[in-house]
């Protein structure tokens, strides 16, 4: 099994930055693009051995969908680093709501929660030899009984524009990121492999529990069970890496060397899987079952577009995932090496995300307004991708899942023309279901964090050829961002404002209000 993330190797350098502060946004700076030995500029964050050039967006010019679209070029920028987010946006578990760092912002937020629906999630199928190519009759209704039908389902009337025909994707979601409301959906909770895509997950799971600036000395055990053709952002073992740079080799690389040394960190790949589907299962993702922490191919790794979503939607509301997911390229510590004079020096080299929405590719422009999130491709799953993008005060979330059609870019080109769709649409369209809250938002009198035990798996798991297993269960579970180590730049929107009704968050130049109940309402 192969992880495919960067159809061409040398586009893999380009440089540049969507930046969450002001200063980023007003500081567009035009430049060159550089090529695969390309050094990008910037101030570097406190450590000789963290990423430094982390650069704002180079010039500004027309991107798909008209005038304000984001180009991105290589070049020059001085660094800026947004303030730490401590908004709890998922209940603490028993365990986890001890903590007393968190105690403040969890009591904060149970007592602004609202609700959501009971909902029937599809039984736990058996294993199959090989996966389906047709959604199954019955699929899970979590978020609205139509979203549990096969097809295409969409409200269409007066003034609706009609979906794009060109979209082949097995299954794909349009939902407004802030009031929750799926616009339109088409197999939303068909259990596909999600390949990379999972790593939303991951980090929604494990970002939290380390400061960025915290350095570990990567072992060769770690990385000894990372897949065979793995996508790799480039760790090398007995190398002393910052969790920033880690995090920046998982969502710009979609490296599983860094999700293998970072799950480790965590207590092992075990523990960490085990995390991941117990917060899954918090988030109400009932679809997701997960095998592999990095998304590599394996029997019975499963979601849906409906709970990647969900995954994506989680994870924007903490100041470092939105930070990273929306970072264009950065440089990455190098290997130790002796000079021609004989002494040990560290060099870095530059990563580029392979997110091309973002990046922008030979046949895509960058899309005006995105703002991540995260994509994956394996020889075995095809092509996912879920993107986040602003315009004219909307913010939508979009999840695409494996295009039948064979074509270049085609998981970006479609999740294109449906942004492209929804943006027509928002405002006109009758909702067809809902992103649904975390169970620990169920009510005030509910135990943060509980679970009813619900099952999940396969109805035509493409990971492997596998289909559904079980669940692990953990006593761990995040609840907000307390990553130390980020200063803030002063007078920077990147800081998210913890507030009565909400937080706001910061997307490649627009800005939208999350309110602490879910689901998500506008203010």
């Amino acid at each position: 099994m192969t992880q495919l993330h960067t159809p061409k190797a040398s586009r893999n350098q380009e440089t540049g930055r969507l930046s969450f502060t002001r200063k980023g946004l007003s500081s567009l700076n035009r430049a060159t693009r550089s090529g695969p030995a390309g050094q990008g500029s910037g101030g570097c964050p406190p450590d000789e051995h963290s990423v430094g050039s982390v650069s704002p967006l180079g010039a500004r010019a027309r991107g798909r969908g008209g005038e304000g679209g984001w180009r991105v070029r290589s070049g020059g920028g001085a660094t800026s680093w947004a303030g730490t987010c401590t908004f709890s946006v998922v209940p603490a578990s028993k365990k986890t709501a001890k903590r007393t760092l968190l105690v403040t912002s969890a009591t904060l937020l149970s007592a602004a929660l609202t609700a959501p629906v009971p909902a029937f999630a599809a039984p736990k199928p058996t294993p199959s030899a090989s996966p389906s190519v047709t959604p199954p009759a019955k699929m899970s209704t979590v978020g609205g009984e139509r979203l549990g039908q096969a097809g295409t389902q969409v409200n269409l009337s007066d003034g609706v524009p009609v979906i794009p025909k060109d979209i082949t994707a097995r299954s794909w979601i349009v939902s407004d990121a802030e009031s929750g409301d799926v616009l339109a959906a088409h197999n939303a909770h068909w259990r596909l492999a999600p390949a990379s895509t999972l790593k939303m997950l991951f980090a929604d799971t494990v970002l939290p529990k380390f400061p960025r600036t915290l350095k570990h000395k990567v072992t060769t055990a770690e990385l000894a069970d990372v897949g065979a053709g793995s996508s790799m952002v480039g760790i090398k073992e007995k190398e002393t890496y910052t969790v920033h740079d880690l995090w920046l080799g998982v969502f710009l690389r979609s490296g599983n060397d860094a999700v293998h040394v970072l799950s480790h960190m965590n207590g092992g790949v075990g523990a960490t899987v085990k995390e991941m589907n117990e917060h899954a299962e918090e988030l109400q993702a009932l679809d997701t079952n997960v095998v592999s922490p990095d998304g590599y191919d394996e029997r019975g790794q499963v979601s849906s577009a409906y709970d990647l979503t969900l995954f994506a939607r989680s994870g924007l509301q903490k100041k470092d995932f939105r930070e990273y997911c929306s970072t264009v390229s950065a440089k990455f510590p190098g290997e130790t090496k002796k000079d021609k004079k004989g002494k040990l020096v560290r060099g870095s080299f530059e990563i580029q995300n392979t997110n091309r929405l973002l990046a922008g590719d030979s046949d895509i422009p960058v899309y005006q307004g995105i703002a991540g999130v995260k994509n994956g491709n394996t020889t075995n799953a095809g092509a996912t991708f879920t993107g986040v993008a602003e315009r004219g005060g909307k913010v939508l979330l979009v999840t695409v899942m494996h295009p039948e059609k064979n074509e270049h870019n085609e998981v970006y080109k479609e999740t294109a023309r449906l942004l492209d769709w929804g943006f027509k649409a928002a405002g006109k369209v009758q909702p067809v279901g809902e992103l649904v809250a975390p169970k620990g938002a169920e009510g005030s009198s509910a135990q943060p964090g509980s679970t009813d035990g619900a099952d999940s798996g396969s109805d035509s798991g493409e990971a492997g050829g596998g289909d559904g297993s079980g669940k692990g269960d953990s006593s761990a579970s995040p609840v907000a961002n307390t990553t130390a180590g980020s200063t803030a730049d002063e007078g920077g929107m990147g800081i998210a404002l913890g507030i009565a009704g909400g937080v706001v968050v910061v997307l490649a130049g627009g800005a939208f209000l999350i309110n602490r109940r879910w689901p998500l309402r506008r203010r």
